[in-house]
C-alpha cells in the first residue's frame, strides 16, 4: 500500500504539518503532493480538487480517500511512532471524537492564520485573505480570550 497526502502548499499550518510528516519514520510509503497542483490533478482526475484545498485529504493507491479526522488518523497510522495512537483513536467512539476535535481545531487555526506568504488571494484561509494580510500581526494585543463566569 502507498498513500498520498494532499496538502495546501499555501497554508501556514499545512506546510509545517507536511514537513513533520516528511520527517517521520514511515511503515507505509506516504507521498506529499500539493493539493490542486498539476500533479494532483493528473494523478487523481476524479477527485474534487476544490474540496482537497479545504480539508486534509489522503488517497490510497487502491483509490481509497480519507478526509477530515479520518485523514489525520491514516497519516498517524502510516508512521512507526504514532501507529498505536492511530489504533486508539480509531478503535472507540471516544477516540474518534478526539480525532474529530483535533481536526476541527486544526481547521479553525488554519482559517485564522490565513495563507502563507506568496499565496494567491482566497487560496488558503478563506475568501478575502491575500498575501499581504497578517492576521497574527493584526491580532497581537487586540485579541483576548472570553472571560468565563
Amino acid at each position: 500500500m502507498r498513500l498520498t497526502l494532499l496538502y495546501d502548499a499555501d497554508c501556514r499550518l499545512c506546510v509545517p504539518f507536511a514537513g513533520w510528516v516528511a520527517r517521520q519514520d514511515l511503515l507505509v510509503p506516504l507521498e506529499l503532493v500539493p493539493c490542486g497542483s498539476a500533479e494532483a490533478r493528473a494523478r487523481f482526475p476524479g477527485l474534487d480538487h476544490a474540496a482537497t484545498r479545504a480539508t486534509v485529504t489522503v488517497v490510497g493507491d487502491g483509490g481509497e480517500v480519507w478526509t477530515h479526522d479520518a485523514a489525520w488518523v491514516v497519516v498517524l497510522w502510516a508512521t512507526s511512532r504514532h501507529r498505536v495512537l492511530a489504533h486508539r483513536l480509531s478503535g472507540s467512539a471516544a477516540g474518534r471524537g478526539l480525532a474529530r476535535g483535533a481536526a476541527y481545531s486544526a481547521a479553525g487555526l488554519r482559517h485564522l492564520l490565513g495563507p502563507g506568504p506568496g499565496a494567491t488571494p482566497g487560496a488558503g484561509g478563506g475568501a478575502g485573505w491575500d498575501r499581504d494580510d497578517d492576521y497574527a500581526g493584526r491580532c497581537a494585543d487586540a485579541c483576548s480570550p472570553n472571560r468565563q463566569g
